[in-house]
């Protein structure tokens, strides 16, 4: 509105911008061009809506794609925020501190832009990474910090790609009292993998199980953008940057060992419900039954039953590398070690791989105490696969299988590989859980923070067992075979008889007695033999 109004007119306006930010937002919003310039902000539907959200929510967390300008209406909503309200604290947070000042730097420009008559407040106080209005509010930049906000009272918490901020679980931890005398929050964010606050608190939120209200906002809400847009703008770009920065996928976006379109398959063609779940438990799961004729072999890894760890164990098909039933729980080592040997005889007295740590040696010698003759061992610092009826009475050879610094890295490569190349079939919604959220941190793939990773380590040492050490054993055995029926012995001799002999044929040919087979023409044969 630029026309000259009448005080009663200022007065109307100021009165229909109080009530309505996107009334205000809409007449008097103004947003930094790179190219124009200042000018006008004219909100597209969504981000009217988006406004309509912050005003009749307390809480609302966005899941977005990249250029949607969520940002920047959020910064002229904080700044309609604090103008129309008296004292009013409103702390921004980012991945950086530089980046939540750019944002505070955004709210400031919009304040600046309105029209005089319209500034019922004025700045106070103006620093780089805060401002104060003279009516009272204030908005303030801060760092991610163990400490930030903590002796706050916030009216409004700004959280910008909080699924980038590191250690964002502890600043929450800190910040959310703060806003228990009634304060608003806004987290905004696109995707970075699953397992972390963000994907939480939004998976939750979609779920109605805590206060937020969802919003998810793809690339195509746009009105600008269609499908040529969309071609021309991810030709360049990977699918985990794809899924990330436009389609407002978690499960594509993260740094996972398990591809995005891997974890998608699983999710969509591979989960399962076990056909029994039994234990005192009811944690063992059993979607296939022993059968005759088929061949086993199990993984524990064992944890001490007074941790937040579990103690788990896989059976697999040896053929087929098929999951035939899962184990997850707490339980004392004694008890654990019966369960593996009543489930091991169960399958046929199958071959048992225990990871041999600390604990895991005392399940070991409870199965050694229990009779079990199909136990893993292996060859010190090798690694090699030795049979048990062997390794026994060898001073060279460990009970177990031992996870190291030398072979977690392969045995994690083969669960990748194996899953990738679907030779493996996750039917389990725990290890499916498990998986999406063991990443990649400075080149080491770990669980995420708060999270396990009991079931995919078993899972991971099935894998890598399967592919060396039984199919090594395998091919041995072949080998043996063959040996063994290469050593035989002819039962074939040359009749050097000469005519007139006796039970010597008279026909024109030499007879083996003991096959009664012809075996040369006697015209062929040397002179001398004739």
């Amino acid at each position: 509105m630029t026309r000259s109004l009448t005080k009663t007119q200022i007065k109307k306006e100021i009165i229909t911008s109080g009530k309505d930010p996107v009334y205000f937002i809409d007449n008097y919003g103004k947003i930094a061009h790179p190219i124009k310039g200042m000018i006008p902000f004219s909100m597209y539907s969504f981000q009217k809506d988006i406004v309509g959200d912050y005003q009749d929510n307390r809480f609302n967390i966005i899941l977005k794609a990249r250029q949607l300008g969520i940002s920047t209406v959020t910064a002229v909503y904080v700044a309609w925020f604090v103008l129309f309200h008296q004292n009013k604290n409103v702390v921004v947070m980012a991945t950086k501190l530089q980046t939540a000042a750019n944002l505070v730097r955004k709210i400031k420009f919009a304040l600046r832009s309105i029209p005089e008559w319209m500034r019922i407040s004025e700045l106070v106080v103006d620093n780089k990474n805060s401002f104060e209005l003279s009516n009272g509010s204030q908005v303030k930049a801060i760092s991610t910090s163990g400490d930030a906000g903590r002796s706050e009272a916030l009216s409004l918490l700004v959280i910008d790609e909080a699924a980038i901020i590191e250690g964002l679980e502890d600043l929450w931890a800190g910040l959310y009292p703060t806003l228990s005398t009634g304060g608003d929050c806004i987290i905004i964010s696109t995707p970075k993998g699953v397992g972390n606050l963000f994907h939480k608190l939004y998976i939750e939120a979609d779920q109605g199980l805590n206060d937020f209200n969802p919003v998810k906002l793809p690339w195509d809400l746009h009105p600008e953008r269609d499908h040529e847009w969309y071609t021309k703008e991810t030709k360049n770009m990977s699918k985990r940057e794809i899924a990330q920065e436009l389609e407002c996928s978690f499960n594509m976006s993260g740094d996972t060992l398990i591809h995005g379109k891997d974890l998608m398959r699983i999710q969509e063609e591979e989960l399962e419900e076990p056909e029994y779940k039994a234990g005192f438990d009811r944690n063992l799961w059993i979607w296939k039954q022993p059968e005759e004729g088929n061949k086993y072999f199990m993984v524990a890894d064992v944890a001490r039953g007074d941790g937040k760890d579990n103690s788990t164990f896989y059976v697999f098909n040896s053929d087929t590398m098929e999951i035939c039933c899962e184990y997850q729980g707490k339980q004392p080592l004694d008890s654990f070690a019966k369960m593996i040997y009543d489930t091991s005889k169960n399958y046929g007295m199958c071959l048992t791989v225990v990871e041999n740590n600390s604990v895991g040696i005392t399940v070991l010698t409870k199965l050694k105490d229990y009779g079990h003759t199909k136990m893993y061992y292996s060859r010190k610092s090798t690694h090699d696969y030795v049979e048990q009826s062997y390794a026994e009475h060898a001073t060279a050879t460990v009970p177990g299988f031992s996870t190291t610094v030398k072979t977690r890295p392969m045995i994690i490569a083969k669960l990748e590989e194996f899953i990738r190349n679907k030779v493996l079939k996750i039917k389990s919604k725990r290890l499916f859980n498990e998986l999406k959220t063991f990443i990649w941190n400075n080149g080491k793939a770990q669980a995420m923070r708060s999270y396990n990773d009991d079931l995919v380590m078993a899972c991971a040492i099935g894998c890598w067992v399967r592919d060396t050490a039984l199919t090594v054993n395998e091919q041995d055995m072949q080998y043996k075979k063959v040996m063994i029926n290469a050593i035989m012995t002819s039962n074939k001799s040359l009749d050097t008889r000469i005519s007139g002999m006796n039970q010597k044929k008279k026909d024109n040919y030499i007879y083996n007695d003991n096959k009664k087979q012809r075996v040369v023409s006697l015209d062929k044969l040397p002179f001398f033999m004739k």
